[in-house]
C-alpha cells in the first residue's frame, strides 16, 4: 500500500516548508518537494493543500485507566481520542488496578493494548518498596521506563523512604520518571487548612496545600539521587519557576536529568481556579501566572525538553463535590496538540517549538526506534492539521468521563488527519476501527 501526502507544509526539525510525502506500507519512503507522476502511480492520495504535516505527537505521560478503573476511560477509548489530538503514541502510567509493578502485569497491559489500541503504547512498570528485584529485570527494549511515585499514589506506589529510593536510583536499569511532591510538607499544610475551613476547602487553595515547597523539595531530592548514582532521570509535570532550575540546558543524547511540563500547566494558571474549580484540579496543582511564564521560556529554551498531558481522566461526580474528596486528575490527551498551536498562534512559542518537544525530543529522550521525526525510512505517524477555529464543548468530546476543562475554549487549529505506521486511522471524524497499534521498541 502506497500513500501521497500531497501540497502540505511541513513543520519538521526546525524547518518550515513545502513538500510532499511518499508513504510505502508503514514507513516513509521519501520527501520531496514534487514527485513525479511515475513515482506516485497508484497510490492513495491524500491532500495537504493549506495543511501542516507534523509527525506524530508522542505522549509520555497518560493514564488510560485499564485495567480496573474503566468506568473511567480505557485504552480503546483513550487511544482513540488521542489519534483525534494527533497522538500516535503513548506512554501509560501503572497506577491502575491492581498497580502495574511486576512484569506479569506490565505484559497483561501490553496484551489489552495489541488488542485494543488505536495507535502506538507502550508501559511504565511502577516502582514500590519491594520489587527492586522486578525493576532490575525489567526489558529495556520495550519497557519505556519505571514510575516512582515520590509523592502520593494509590495503592502501594509511594516510594518516600531514603534508602528505597537510594537503592531505585542506584540499580535500575531504566530511565526513572518521578511524580516529585513531598508528602509531608502537603499533609501539614492540609491539616492546616482543615483546621481553617473543615473538608469544604475552597479549590482556590489547592496551589498552597501542593505547594511550590513541595514540590521543589522533592524535585530537587530527586535531582540529588540521580547525581549521585548516575541515573537517568525524567521530572514529570514541573510546575514551579524554581524547579526549571534544576534542568541542566537544551536536549541532548547524553543528558541524564530531563524535565516535561504539562499542557494545563502551560495553558491555565490558578485563577482557573475561581472559575472551574475542583476541575483544575491537577497534582501538582497549577500555580501562578509567573510560573506558567517561566514554564514556557524553559519550553522555548529548550530548558524543558519534553510537553505531555498527564491524561486523567475521572468522571464527572469524581471531580464535584468538596475539595477534599474531589479527585485530581483531568482528561487533556484530545486537545494538547491543538492547544500548543493556539499558544503558538499567541505568539507565546512556535510551531517549530511545539513540534521539537511533542514529537522529536520523546523519541531521543525515550530512544525510542524510528519514530518521532519526518525522515525516510522511518515509521509513517504522522498528523496533518488545519486552520479551521473550532470550540471545545460536550458535543465534540471523545472522553468516557464526558467533560474537558477546556470546555468552551475557542481554538484555531484541529486535527484533520492521524497516520499511525503508514495507515490512516482517523480522518475527519471518522475512525478505522479495524487498525491496531504496534508496541513501541527502545534502542539500548
Amino acid at each position: 500500500m502506497r500513500t501521497w501526502i500531497k501540497g502540505g507544509t511541513l513543520i519538521n526539525e526546525g524547518r518550515v516548508f513545502q513538500a510532499d510525502v511518499l508513504i510505502e506500507n508503514d514507513r516513509i519512503e521519501a520527501i520531496k518537494e514534487r514527485f513525479s507522476p511515475e513515482e506516485t502511480a497508484g497510490c492513495q492520495v491524500v491532500s495537504a493543500a493549506g495543511r501542516y504535516v507534523l509527525p506524530g505527537v508522542i505522549d509520555d505521560q497518560v493514564h488510560f485507566r485499564e485495567p480496573g478503573l474503566t468506568h473511567k476511560g480505557d485504552m480503546a477509548e483513550g487511544s482513540r481520542a488521542a489519534a483525534a489530538g494527533g497522538v500516535t503514541s503513548f506512554m501509560d502510567m501503572p497506577n491502575v488496578n491492581p498497580p502495574t509493578t511486576t512484569r506479569r502485569l506490565l505484559e497483561e497491559k501490553q496484551e489489552i493494548a495489541a488488542r485494543n489500541s488505536l495507535v502506538n503504547y507502550s508501559f511504565y512498570l511502577g516502582a514500590t518498596s519491594e520489587n527492586l528485584d522486578e525493576i532490575k529485570r525489567a526489558d529495556a527494549a520495550t519497557v519505556c521506563g519505571i514510575k516512582v511515585f515520590m509523592g502520593s499514589s494509590t495503592g502501594n506506589m509511594l516510594v518516600d523512604q531514603l534508602p528505597v529510593l537510594e537503592r531505585i536510583f542506584a540499580e535500575s536499569p531504566l530511565l526513572i520518571a518521578t511524580h516529585s511532591e513531598d508528602n509531608p510538607t502537603i499533609e501539614a499544610n492540609l491539616a492546616r487548612f482543615k483546621e481553617r475551613y473543615g473538608e469544604d476547602i475552597p479549590p482556590t487553595c489547592h496551589p498552597e496545600i501542593r505547594s511550590r515547597e513541595a514540590c521543589l523539595k522533592s524535585s530537587s531530592l530527586a535531582v540529588s539521587l540521580a547525581r549521585k548514582f548516575g541515573s537517568r532521570l525524567h521530572l514529570l509535570h514541573l510546575s514551579t519557576a524554581e524547579e526549571t532550575g534544576l534542568l541542566d540546558g537544551s536536549f541532548r543524547p547524553e543528558k541524564r536529568i530531563t524535565g516535561e511540563a504539562v499542557v494545563h500547566h502551560l495553558w491555565f494558571n490558578d485563577e482557573a481556579y475561581r472559575e472551574k474549580g475542583n476541575m483544575v484540579k491537577w497534582n501538582p496543582a497549577i500555580k501562578q501566572e509567573t510560573d506558567r511564564a517561566a514554564l514556557l521560556k524553559a519550553v522555548n529554551a529548550g530548558i524543558i525538553d519534553v510537553i505531555a498531558t498527564d491524561h486523567a481522566p475521572h468522571t464527572f461526580e469524581e471531580k464535584s463535590g468538596v475539595y477534599t474528596r474531589a479527585a485530581s486528575g483531568g482528561p487533556m490527551v484530545q486537545h494538547s496538540l491543538c492547544v500548543m498551536l493556539e499558544l503558538a498562534e499567541r505568539g507565546e512559542t512556535t510551531p517549530e517549538i511545539v513540534v521539537e518537544r511533542m514529537c522529536h525530543t520523546p523519541a531521543a529522550l525515550f530512544r525510542i526506534q524510528e519514530r518521532g521525526f519526518l525522515r525516510p525510512g522511518y515509521k509513517a505517524d504522522i498528523c496533518i492539521v488545519e486552520k479551521n477555529p473550532w470550540t471545545v464543548e460536550k458535543g465534540n468530546l471523545l472522553y468516557r468521563c464526558g467533560w474537558s476543562p477546556l470546555e468552551g475554549e475557542r481554538l484555531t487549529y484541529r486535527v484533520y488527519a492521524t497516520f499511525v505506521n503508514g495507515r490512516k486511522v482517523y480522518e475527519n471524524g471518522v475512525f478505522d476501527e479495524g487498525y491496531r497499534g504496534e508496541m513501541l521498541q527502545f534502542k539500548p
